[in-house]
C-alpha cells in the first residue's frame, strides 16, 4: 500500500512522542511491503531539535506553508491507497479537506490523543485538525486510546466506526544494552513536562527522593520548568533523544510511567514509554489507570502505584525479583506490543472498511 499521512512531526522527538511512533510504524510499514509518505510542517521548534532526516522505509516531506504542501499533496493523494490525518496536524483542516476530496482508497484519522481530544471538547474548546463536521466523512478512525474512548469518538465526534491502534515499540530501536553511567538510577523517570501528571510525578517520584536521600533518581525530558520542586539526589538531563533511551533504561534499576490526566481517567491508554521500557528489559512501575492488565500482568509484569508507599515498596524489592519482573515485561511486549503486530492491526482494520 501506499500511505500519505499529514501528522504533528516524524523528524523531531522534542517534547512529543509522535515521532518515535512513526519512526517505527514506517520501518513496520517498510517489512510488510508498504510505502509511507509523511507530510510535516517544517515549524522552527522542531527545526531546532530536528534528529531524522530521512524516514525509514518512506518519505519525510517537510514543508513551509500549506500553499506549498497542497499541489504535492494533491498529487500523491491521487493514487493513495491510505489517506490519513493525525491529531494535533497544524495544518489539520486543510489535509482533511484533501483528503476527503481526493481518490484515496482509505481515508482515516488517527487520533494519537483521544482523551486530551474528549476532554477539550467538553470544555467547549476547539480541536485542531478536527473540522467542523467532526470525524464522520472519514472511513473511520483510529484511536491511541480503546475503552470507551471508542463510543465516545462515534457519539461525539460522529465517527462511522473507531478502532484502536495502541502505543508499541520497535525493538530494533529498544532492546537490552549496556548501561550509561551517566543515567544511573534506582528510580528514572523519562517524559515531557506536563502540568497535568505532575501531581502524580511528585507523589511518585520526588516524594520517594525526599524520603530516601541514600538513592539517586534521574529525570529526563523536555519543558520542566525552573520551579520544579528538585532534590539533591534528582539528576536532570534536558533532552534525551530516542538513539539514548535503550542505554538510559539499562541504567535503570526501575523506570516510573506516569500518565497524563485526562488519558489516566479514561483509561486504556498506554504509554509509549511502557513498551519502550519493557523492550529494553526495565522493570516499570505505573500509576493505575483502568485497562493496564491488558497490556501487562500487574505484580508480574509491571508494578503499579497508587500512591507514595507503593512507590517506596517497589524501590525496597530485590535486584533479582526486579529483574524478573523486566524479563517477563520483555517477554510480553516483544510477543504482544511491538510496531510490526501493529500494522497488522492496521491492515485488519483497512480491510474491515
Amino acid at each position: 500500500m501506499k500511505l500519505v499521512v499529514f501528522g504533528l512531526t516524524v523528524s523531531s522527538s522534542w517534547g512529543n512522542g509522535h515521532a518515535t511512533l512513526w519512526r517505527g510504524l514506517a520501518r513496520a510499514l517498510a517489512r510488510r511491503g508498504h510505502r509511507l509518505l509523511f507530510f510535516e510542517r517544517d515549524v522552527p521548534w522542531y527545526a531546532e531539535h530536528r534528529d531524522l532526516t530521512e524516514l525509514p522505509g518512506g518519505e519525510l516531506i517537510l514543508y513551509r506553508d500549506w500553499a506549498e504542501a497542497g499541489p504535492l499533496a494533491r498529487r500523491h493523494l491521487a493514487d493513495a491507497d491510505v489517506a490519513m490525518v493525525t491529531s494535533y496536524c497544524p495544518d489539520g483542516l486543510a489535509a482533511t479537506n484533501a483528503t476527503l476530496a481526493s481518490p484515496a482508497a482509505r481515508k482515516v484519522f488517527w487520533d494519537l490523543d483521544t482523551p486530551v481530544t474528549l476532554a477539550r471538547l467538553a470544555a467547549g474548546e476547539p480541536v485542531e485538525a478536527v473540522g467542523p463536521r467532526g470525524l464522520r466523512d472519514f472511513d473511520f478512525a483510529l484511536s491511541y486510546t480503546g475503552g470507551p474512548a471508542l463510543k465516545a469518538l462515534t457519539d461525539h465526534l460522529g465517527a462511522r466506526r473507531a478502532v484502536p491502534l495502541y502505543g508499541f515499540v520497535d525493538p530494533e530501536m529498544h532492546r537490552p544494552t549496556a548501561p550509561d553511567a551517566r543515567f544511573r538510577a534506582d528510580l528514572s523517570y523519562l517524559g515531557t513536562y506536563a502540568a497535568d501528571r505532575q501531581h502524580r510525578l511528585e507523589e511518585l517520584f520526588v516524594e520517594p527522593a525526599r524520603r530516601r536521600p541514600d538513592r539517586r533518581f534521574v529525570l529526563a525530558g523536555a519543558l520542566y520548568p525552573h520551579g520544579f520542586p528538585w532534590t539533591d539526589n534528582i539528576f536532570f538531563v534536558r533532552h534525551l533523544p530516542p538513539a539514548e533511551h535503550p542505554a538510559f533504561f539499562a541504567a535503570s534499576r526501575l523506570t516510573l510511567s506516569v500518565t497524563r490526566a485526562a488519558m489516566a481517567a479514561m483509561g486504556w491508554c498506554p504509554s509509549g514509554r511502557l513498551f519502550e521500557a519493557a523492550a529494553c528489559g526495565c522493570p516499570v512501575i505505573s500509576d493505575a489507570w483502568d485497562g493496564l492488565d491488558h497490556f501487562f500482568t500487574p505484580g508480574t509484569e509491571i508494578l503499579v502505584a497508587r500512591g507514595t508507599p507503593d512507590a517506596m515498596a517497589a524501590l525496597s524489592l530485590s535486584d533479582a525479583e526486579l529483574q524478573r519482573i523486566g524479563r517477563a515485561a520483555r517477554d510480553r511486549a516483544l510477543a504482544c506490543h511491538t510496531a510490526d503486530r501493529r500494522v497488522i492491526d492496521l491492515e485488519t482494520a483497512l480491510e474491515k472498511a
